[in-house]
């Protein structure tokens, strides 16, 4: 590991923080040595409930009852219950703010511009919960979306919120059976959907699909239509209206549920690439303390602002980022092709729209760079504070490309968490610097540790993320799961007591973190345990190779390593470029890294939120099937890899 740091925060960016002032707030009101961040974590893991009381009040929870006491027992996980007594509704604290600053900004493609102000968004919502209202909607329905990324997604949201019903969504590049998957174990009072959605300038039309989907809801009572295309056809669509039927003006004020802050919000899923979706149940409130605690503190977002996350409204980032709302910032949605005209798409548009954050994947970083981007010869974007990334581990190459070819002076804030606890274990941080390869921190609140198998903690060697102690993101259940069980094994079935992530993780003394990959896909060869990301942070930067997936096959009572390689144009994998690889990663990683096997494939498997499949490549090659295919976003790609190695 090395220890190079490539940004400092100046004295003005750092002071000007709202973390700097929780932290400075925190050492004087308790009198800690110092103000400093290490020390201020520390006090917050070791003193939950006083941490927790303190974000409720610093980021300004509207609550129409206060709290008895914020946790029942602060060592019980699973099960701890948070802010007893409190009521409370998420969507009136996403829409505190009701004026004319912009809300949200919307680019579908090159084809749709949108901008929507606080108030205008909180008159759609208004009359899309009356709506809601009359078509039978209550508390504790569940509501579903087959919905692109566009307003009409969010102002859904915040009206089956306002009520007290339960939210679920997913985009529709889902196939069929991956949407069945999920919204058939939930049963659905309504569903919203569009007509179709933009990718690559052209329209697709997702009405067919949205047919055969309602034949496997049959809870379903109404299906709200948006025109998004202008290809819609409600008469085709059994129970079907439009958006503006369901939105007719209305003279009454919106009416906020006041609900328990356990109260179920949304209903989240798994990858489900090894069999059915877990349905994963979050809080109304954990998920809001939890967000404003990330996006004011740690992502520095304040109302001034215009921030932006590259995503769909089926991957948790969407839930993320849509909480920002509460913190008066303007919001920058966009759906459809992030590479539609061009590679830059993305970059002018944060040019354009004065983007202070610019949220994204680590798979977005490494293709800028694959096709030759260099975004500072586009603009030195002058707002531009923050580039976050996450969905996969964040490689070195990439740490450097941003800070030689994109912008010297940004915070790269690479952050990881996920759906399991719809937030972050780890993540960026205003008032420290960014070393190369690590994520800055550990949350505010979050105990993350790292264990090796006897449960023991390691300093600089790799080993389990865990998480000691409860926090109040963590899921209330999941559907179907009686007593408990699925949750359990989920999380508890290796330290007793203990939140076991599986991910495969360093932290360093300083407190960085360094990601090496899933953990049920960890590499053993010789008994030795080897992150995937190691691997990939060197082949992946090799000018031959567009991409690999890389996994390990058991083979006479030991594991060798299997590296899959896409090459780019102009090459081709001779004993020439096979020796050139395993040199490259011997000298880099180790001689165990070093690939048994290297082939050359077509595709890489990913799922539709952009994460290589590394465990369903690991199932082909050892001689069992994929058990859902619907959760890929390319599944033609596996069948390569029944083969391969033959």
């Amino acid at each position: 590991m090395t220890d190079t740091i490539l940004w400092r925060p100046t004295e003005t960016y750092k002071t000007s923080s709202a973390m700097y002032r929780f932290l400075n707030h925190i050492a004087d009101k308790y009198h800690l040595r110092d103000n400093q961040y290490q020390t201020v974590h520390r006090w917050s893991v070791e003193n939950i409930e006083n941490f927790w009381a303190e974000i409720w009040d610093y980021t300004n929870i509207i609550a129409s009852e206060p709290y008895r006491e914020v946790v029942d027992n602060v060592n019980k996980m699973p099960g701890a219950r948070w802010f007893g007594g409190s009521r409370l509704n998420f969507a009136e604290n996403l829409l505190r703010r009701r004026d004319d600053h912009t809300a949200i900004i919307f680019r579908g493609e090159d084809s749709v511009k949108r901008k929507i102000s606080y108030a205008e968004l909180y008159n759609e919502v208004r009359r899309v919960a009356a709506g809601l209202k009359k078509l039978g909607v209550k508390k504790d329905d569940r509501v579903a979306a087959f919905m692109p990324n566009m307003p009409e997604t969010v102002i859904g949201m915040l009206a089956t919120a306002s009520i007290g019903a339960i939210w679920s969504s997913t985009s529709p590049d889902f196939g069929t059976k991956g949407v069945l998957d999920r919204f058939s174990q939930i049963n659905p009072k309504v569903i919203f959907a569009a007509d179709g959605y933009f990718y690559k300038g052209k329209a697709f039309d997702s009405q067919e699909k949205l047919k055969e989907i309602l034949k496997g809801l049959p809870s379903l009572e109404a299906v709200v239509m948006t025109d998004y295309t202008g290809h819609l056809n409600v008469d085709s669509i059994p129970n079907a209206m439009p958006w503006e039927s369901l939105a007719v003006p209305i003279d009454e004020e919106l009416t906020f549920e006041q609900l328990p802050f356990d109260h179920p919000l949304y209903i989240m899923y798994s990858s489900g690439t090894t069999g059915l979706p877990k349905s994963i149940v979050h809080s109304a409130g954990g998920t809001l303390i939890q967000h404003l605690k990330e996006l004011i503190l740690h992502s520095n977002i304040n109302t001034s602002q215009t921030i932006f996350y590259y995503t769909t409204c089926g991957w948790m980032m969407w839930n993320w980022f849509v909480s920002a709302l509460a913190t008066g910032a303007t919001l920058v949605l966009y759906d459809g092709n992030p590479f539609y005209p061009g590679p830059d798409t993305l970059l002018k548009m944060a040019d354009e729209l004065g983007i202070t954050f610019f949220g994204t994947s680590a798979k977005y970083i490494a293709s800028l760079e694959s096709e030759g981007v260099i975004p500072k010869e586009i603009s030195d974007f002058p707002e531009l504070k923050v580039i976050a990334s996450t969905g996969s581990p964040l490689i070195e190459a990439s740490y450097h490309y941003v800070y030689k070819h994109w912008k010297k002076d940004v915070q790269l804030s690479s952050i990881a968490g996920g759906t399991d606890i719809v937030s972050c274990f780890m993540l960026g941080n205003p008032t420290l610097p960014v070393h190369l390869g690590e994520i800055q921190c550990k949350g505010l609140g979050m105990a993350v540790d790292c264990f090796d198998e006897e449960g023991l903690s390691l300093v600089n060697e790799q080993g389990e993320l865990v998480c000691k102690k409860p926090f109040p993101s963590m899921p209330l259940f999941f559907l179907n799961d009686k007593g408990g069980k699925r949750y359990h094994d989920a999380y508890f079935d290796v330290y007793p007591g203990i939140w076991r992530h599986g991910d495969n993780v360093v932290i360093s003394g300083h407190g960085g973190i360094t990601m090496y990959g899933r953990s049920d896909a960890t590499l053993n060869p010789q008994g030795v345990r080897i992150g995937t990301a190691e691997i990939y942070s060197v082949v992946e930067t090799m000018e031959e190779i567009e991409d690999s997936v890389v996994v390990g096959k058991k083979q006479d009572g030991d594991e060798i390593v299997v590296l899959f390689v896409i090459l780019n144009a102009g090459f081709q994998l001779d004993e020439s470029l096979i020796k050139k690889i395993k040199t490259k990663i011997r000298n880099n990683c180790s001689p165990r890294h070093v690939p048994s096997i290297i082939k050359e494939v077509p595709e890489i498997p990913y799922t539709i939120n952009g994460k290589k499949v590394e465990i369903a490549v690991k199932q082909i090659i050892h001689g069992k099937k994929v058990k859902n295919r619907d959760a890929l976003a390319n599944p033609e790609s596996l069948e390569f890899y029944y083969d391969v190695l033959n």
